[in-house]
């Protein structure tokens, strides 16, 4: 899965997810990187400063792609036997998820620090949170695994596999051994099936007891950890023999690529968390093994036991009633339309919550993915519908596991899902047919009509350029950044989504499109981070403290924290003045400020002074003096239900009408106390960025 964390750039990380910079589209190259020059300007002279001696920042719009590698059929043990189907089935799906860790020698060898974060913190909140939020049959069973056979053949007598003639000497799970206490004994027999035996050297294992799944954890440096920005990858390796339930599994973190920085904990963590969803059963190898609420499979056996192979993927070919293709026979693109193909997950809880997030009865399914590589696409939610659920592949922002993802997890057949632990996704919530089933550029289209009166959001048509100009999430997390970016080629016809964008020249529109490509291009505002040398300085998501610029670089006086959220700043750029000079500032646009919710009213924070909102739109100029500036700015008031509604709901209050205007006296100004001295020797001196930004598109 990606990881896509606006860093003023294009593309999201990958989670293996692992974070690939390169465009999904052949041929398609990153935006061109715009760099940005600091400019002093004085009274009768005019100086550019180049970037040395300035602190050079990287805005970037990360995108992390999940590059999860689906296991082909030959690489999954089947029939794992602990009990009877029909005892099985009869079970209710109560006992909660039960998973047991077991690590590779590998992860002992990692530096004490990122031990300490996997072992104490990463891996227990990720198993602790699925295993709050599903449950399953209960395995009454002593878990014993079967063993790799050399050939890809077996036979099954008396509900016990057996490999003809002889096993393997070792059973991986992906890259860990497992080991021999947790095997069933070898069983073989020949090639005409006959003479089954359980070969004389060989014996069971004390087998696996109190647990539903294990986990093979390991932390190598593979192949796949070199691609991107991989943090970890994860897929099952084994299913139980009654209702095929993935029943061992294993999961790889990339050493180079954990981070103990606090600004990327909650990537990480949420990183493991996806990639145990992958093994546990949102894979595309497991879709044909689904189950309905009676334990019947949802797609025909072969005389094998399994559904048919689909040769292409190399996996089980699923049925019309999980997965269906749909098609849109008019999809709108720039200059007209084209017929769109998609597939659906079609499950029953799935449908009913895709249809309720929506507002839409007409929506077929839920749509996953169609392009990225091997492992991505029809592995995750399509980005466009679902941006940031978490089970897209690529991790832009804030992610989030929402009700949609635990209604699959139910639809297996295998688990039932605590709904208390989803968490609300916003993306898309009530905005009807036409936002899910129809392209951005007709959302875009109709909303930007000058008779609509409405907003496009949640996209966006402000392209990335100098001067910066940033916005807030819809949810008011993050300042973001409009992720439209320039292309050096025209994009593919199905993703040209702009017939008109602000401020570009007409018949330049194909090359416009949104930096994250899963999104099908669609752009969207998006979180980012500030870089230096390739580290995270910092990020916007507003409720993390490290995310405060350092009090000298403070022009627009936010705060971060766990009571800030994001608010728009005028048109007009902040300010800096002393009794001699004066600095502008071009990155302007929004910033996060402490708020609170009293009196039925909203009321924002700048420093040691609160000012009240008495009505949306309201102009709230900002006059304050710190570290011997006084700084100029104004802030817009968001309507009051935006923020404190649920709040006030709690106390059983309400925000007040939002029609008064404020008092006259009721901002605080500070002034500057110049003498008329000091006034006539003024200086003026424009910063245009006092933090040196280069913006780098990926």
């Amino acid at each position: 899965m990606t990881n896509s964390r606006a860093t003023p750039g294009p593309e999201a990380p990958k989670i293996e997810c692992s974070s690939s910079r390169r465009s999904f589209l052949p041929g398609i190259k990153s935006a061109r990187a715009v760099p940005m020059m600091l400019a002093l300007i004085f009274l009768g002279a005019l100086r550019l400063d180049s970037l040395q001696g300035a602190e050079a920042l990287l805005e970037h719009l990360e995108h992390r792609h999940c590059s999860h590698r689906h296991p082909r059929a030959h690489e999954v043990i089947h029939g794992v036997y602990i009990e009877t189907a029909h005892i099985v089935k009869k079970r209710s799906i109560n006992q909660p998820l039960r998973i047991l860790l077991h690590y590779d020698d590998s992860v002992y060898r990692l530096d004490d620090k990122k031990f300490e974060l996997i072992n104490n913190t990463i891996l227990p909140e990720a198993v602790h949170f699925w295993e709050r939020a599903l449950m399953v049959r209960e395995t009454k069973g002593t878990i014993r695994l079967n063993r790799k056979c050399q050939s890809t053949q077996v036979f099954v007598k008396d509900n016990l596999t057996h490999c003809i003639d002889t096993c393997r000497s070792e059973t991986m799970c992906g890259e860990v051994v497992v080991p021999e206490q947790h095997l069933d004994a070898c069983r073989v027999c020949n090639k005409a099936g006959l003479n089954c035996r359980v070969e004389p050297a060989s014996v069971p294992g004390e087998g696996i007891n109190g647990a539903d799944f294990v986990f093979y954890v390991s932390a190598m440096s593979t192949e796949r950890c070199k691609k991107g920005l991989t943090v970890a990858y994860a897929a099952h390796c084994q299913q139980e023999a009654a209702l095929d339930r993935p029943i061992a599994g294993h999961a790889n973190l990339c050493p180079e690529s954990i981070s103990t920085k606090p600004q990327e904990l909650e990537t990480l963590l949420s990183t493991v968390k996806h990639e145990i969803l992958h093994a546990l059963g949102f894979s595309v190898s497991l879709y044909a093994f689904y189950r309905d609420d009676r334990g019947e499979p949802r797609t025909k056996r072969t005389e094998t036991g399994k559904p048919f192979l689909n040769t292409t993927l190399q996996t089980h070919q699923w049925s019309e009633n999980t997965i269906r293709t749909v098609i849109r026979h008019s999809w709108q693109v720039h200059g007209g339309s084209v017929r769109r193909a998609m597939q659906m997950i079609v499950t029953p809880r799935v449908r009913a919550e895709v249809r309720a997030h929506f507002d839409c009865r007409d929506l077929e399914g839920a749509e996953l993915e169609d392009q990225g590589e091997d492992g991505t696409a029809l592995t995750h939610w399509e980005k466009r519908v679902f941006e940031n659920e978490a089970m897209t592949g690529t991790h832009t922002q804030n992610p989030v596991y929402s009700r949609i993802t635990l209604a699959l997890m139910e639809d297996t057949g295998w688990y039932s899902a605590n709904y208390s632990m989803a968490q609300e996704l916003g993306w898309g919530r009530k905005l009807g047919c036409d936002f899910a089933m129809k392209s951005c550029k007709e959302w875009i289209v109709a909303k930007s009509s000058k008779f609509s009166g409405r907003s496009i959001h949640p996209f966006c048509n402000k392209v990335k350029r100098d001067p910066l100009q940033t916005e807030c999430t819809d949810d008011r997390s993050s300042v973001a950044l409009c992720n439209l970016v320039e292309y050096p080629q025209p994009l593919p016809k199905q993703y040209q989504n702009f017939d008109w964008i602000p401020n570009v020249p007409r018949g330049r529109e194909e090359y416009y499109g949104g930096s994250v490509s899963l999104a099908d291009y669609c752009p969207y505002n998006q979180e980012f981070t500030w870089r230096a040398n390739n580290t995270i300085v910092r990020g916007s998501h507003c409720l993390y403290e490290d995310n405060n610029p350092h009090p000298k670089k403070n022009f627009a006086l936010e705060k971060y924290g766990e009571n800030s959220r994001c608010f728009d700043h005028t048109n007009q750029m902040w300010e800096e003045r002393t009794c001699k000079q004066v600095r502008q500032w071009q990155h302007w646009g929004s910033g996060c400020y402490q708020y609170k919710c009293e009196a039925g009213r909203l009321h924002i924070m700048v420093t040691n002074y609160t000012y009240t909102c008495y009505h949306a739109g309201q102009e709230i100029a900002i006059r304050i003096m710190q570290n011997e500036w006084l700084h100029k700015g104004a802030l817009i008031c968001p309507p009051c239900r935006d923020l404190c509604q649920e709040e006030f709901a709690q106390r059983k209050e309400q925000c007040k009408p939002g029609d008064e205007h404020p008092p006259a006296t009721f901002y605080h100004r500070d002034r500057l106390d110049c003498d008329k001295a000091s006034s006539n020797s003024l200086s003026i001196s424009i910063l245009v960025s006092i933090i040196a930004l280069l913006f780098v598109f990926r």
